[in-house]
């Protein structure tokens, strides 16, 4: 390879990594995939060595690990042999690593077979199917990611309860002040942290706001294309993180974190254009919904209720969707601009006419959690699905709850054929069997509150 090859990637880099770079030479670069969990597994390497065409794999296995670490032995054909998988370097994906010591560039990469066909159970091949399910009738999906997270005390033993971090004035977070900006100033340094780090990457954010709990905050992201946002998502989850120890905090996007605080979501707003004519098919030329609009509707709610794993995919997941809510309703109803239905229709104009997903908690892996919620509305479009009628008051107990446990909503998740064909049934499958591991894993746990209440009580 001549000394031009080699420099052609280098030259192709976004203008944010060259700002950042300011003549630098690139120390290192990492190249990374998504995990079934939406963190990321890879290879780091100098950068004299990378080529975007040169070959590089990973084991099959990565993806055989439940959140603990631990291997599942799963129903899969010679499952040890821990077949090598091709990875591809997605170059649009290229950024700065803001937090290394050195110029540091991470790329996202896909992942193959031998064959060279694409990975089905990479979450980012699932995603992938989804939108390409859509293109196949003409439609491109927009979506628009909403991140709550909470900042915390550096928690370094699991017993102890997760506690708010000290802000500027030397006190804890004032907690539930929803909106506030004084809430918001307290930890002013990381917040900056996080909007270099950003800058530095080119992922854009469109607002900030202090949530209702103590050192919650929520970032909303602009609006576009589902894999770019969800590459934004899984970025965005290690730069806060980053920017977050950097100020010596923790950032978890734990579901619930916090026994007497709201969770944590990831709420999805949805909207389908026509490629050829860029027209929102959700609207009207009168500005009416379209039934397109509906039978998204309709879809949601009955292929979502199916398949909540993929939304909520922990045992602490159930926590935040309790019928008590705090914010995170635990029904698939819909309803115009009510914030108690799992399903919100925001007040807007016809070309902006979308659907928000508030179900999805944060714990969840943005591509596997976009591609379900979008998989839904696809499939009661095709199906023409009438939703139910239209809440008109608050929702706080509904006909059709969603699950109350991991092992509730799996038992659904089983039979749910029609919507984990179009999601992928390799991906449905494995999905399944280490969530199954993992709540088998959780339940020969002792918690705090059993040795606290039961040691001596019973």
């Amino acid at each position: 390879m001549t000394m031009a090859t080699k420099a052609e990637w280098r030259n192709a880099l976004s203008e944010e990594f060259a700002t950042f770079a300011n003549g630098r030479k690139i120390d290192g670069v990492e190249c990374i995939v998504p995990d079934l969990v939406g963190t990321s597994r890879g290879k780091a390497m100098p950068a004299t060595k990378f080529d975007p065409d040169t070959e590089m794999a990973l084991p099959i296995s990565l993806f055989y690990q439940t959140i603990s670490g631990e291997f599942v032995s799963m129903e899969i054909e010679d499952q040890w042999l821990e077949k090598d998988l091709v990875l591809v370097p997605d170059m649009n994906t290229a950024c700065a690593i803001p937090w290394a010591d050195d110029v540091s560039l991470q790329v996202i990469c896909d992942m193959f077979n031998r064959d060279g066909t694409p990975l089905a159970i990479a979450p980012r091949s699932v995603l992938k199917r989804i939108i390409q399910a859509y293109a196949d009738r003409g439609w491109k999906a927009v979506v628009a990611p909403e991140l709550e997270f909470y900042l915390t005390k550096p928690n370094l033993d699991p017993n102890d309860p997760i506690e708010p971090p000290v802000g500027r004035t030397g006190r804890k977070v004032p907690s539930r002040q929803v909106y506030s900006m004084a809430a918001v100033d307290e930890y002013g340094p990381v917040i900056d942290t996080i909007y270099d780090y950003a800058a530095s990457q080119g992922l854009s954010i469109d607002t900030l706001i202090q949530e209702g709990g103590a050192g919650q905050i929520e970032i909303n992201l602009m609006h576009g294309d589902p894999l770019h946002l969800a590459d934004q998502v899984f970025y965005f989850k290690r730069t806060i993180r980053e920017a977050a120890l950097k100020n010596d905090v923790f950032a978890t996007f734990m579901a619930k974190p916090k026994r007497d605080d709201p969770g944590s979501a990831m709420h999805l707003h949805q909207s389908i254009v026509d490629i050829e004519t860029g027209r929102n098919i959700f609207s009207n030329d009168d500005g009416t919904s379209t039934d397109l609009f509906r039978w998204f509707i309709g879809g949601s709610q009955q292929y979502l209720m199916q398949i909540v794993p993929l939304l909520a995919p922990y045992v602490n997941s159930y926590r935040r969707i309790t019928v008590e809510g705090q914010s995170a309703p635990a029904n698939l109803e819909w309803a115009k601009d009510n914030r108690t239905t799992g399903l919100r229709v925001p007040h807007s104009g016809p070309d902006a006419r979308r659907l928000e997903n508030r179900v999805i908690g944060m714990d969840c892996n943005p591509y596997i959690a976009i591609a379900a919620s979008l998989a839904c509305g696809y499939l009661g479009m095709m199906n023409k699905i009438e939703p139910r009628e239209e809440a008109k008051k608050e929702v706080w107990k509904a006909d059709v709850p969603l699950p109350a446990s991991l092992r509730d909503a799996l038992e659904g998740f089983e039979e749910a054929t029609e919507i984990r064909s179009v999601i992928g049934e390799e991906f449905c499958n494995l999905f399944a069997q280490i969530k199954q591991a993992e709540n088998q894993e959780y339940q020969r746990e002792i918690s705090p509150w059993e040795r606290q209440h039961l040691l001596l009580n019973v």
